[in-house]
């Protein structure tokens, strides 16, 4: 499993991914987002997005940008295996990497964001482009969405997630072993014979 840039040919998958799931599609560009691929398989199994906001050159501390980490999202087959961690890891990275002190995001999934350091913050304290964000959120998508922040040098990932991440597999959910026996065919597999009268 590893987590690259997402391609222009991904586009219409990522767009299909986010209406599916409910995720922002505002002002999508696929170039801004990250994806997470089972190297073994080529599988999809998640994607999110760092989204820059400009801010009025007027701002009090100098700041002309801000960023927004938004549209998590990790295919049912691969969640609980550490996938949303690192996709959230490597876009924390290229924020830092771009000059930014501090990530933001809103949402109502607060508690899933706390455990790599994000912290809950007045609304006051947001960029002005993300005031509106919040606002634009809580009246389409997600009425609970809440402020948040991460001084980047703060992230954190769980040794539980980066080693539940070493073995992530594709699963279907079930309990069952979907692999058919030859019993399933009435054929009884220790003398090779029909277990049903054919009619022959």
């Amino acid at each position: 499993m590893y987590v690259r840039d997402a391609k222009n040919r991904e586009e219409v998958w990522l767009l299909d991914q986010i209406e599916s799931m409910g995720l922002d599609e505002t002002s999508f560009r696929s170039r801004d987002y990250v994806v997470a691929v089972d190297e073994e398989s080529g599988s999809k199994a998640g994607f999110a997005r760092i989204r820059v906001h400009k801010i009025d050159e007027s701002a009090d501390d100098g700041r002309t940008e801000c960023c927004e980490l938004t549209s998590i999202g990790v295919l049912e087959n691969w969640r609980g295996q550490g996938v949303g961690a690192h996709i959230i890891e490597r876009l924390v990275e290229y924020a830092g990497d771009d000059g930014f002190e501090t990530v933001y995001a809103l949402t109502s999934e607060s508690d899933y964001l706390r455990q790599f350091g994000f912290e809950r913050i007045d609304e006051s304290a947001l960029p002005e482009p993300l005031v509106d964000r919040l606002a634009q959120k809580r009246d389409g998508i997600d009425p609970d969405a809440v402020p948040l922040a991460l001084a980047v040098e703060s992230f954190d990932l769980p040794d539980r997630l980066r080693e539940a991440f070493k073995r992530a597999s594709e699963h279907d959910g079930s309990t069952e072993s979907s692999t058919e026996s030859p019993e399933d065919f009435g054929i009884d597999s220790e003398s090779a014979t029909y277990k049903y009268d054919t009619g022959r």
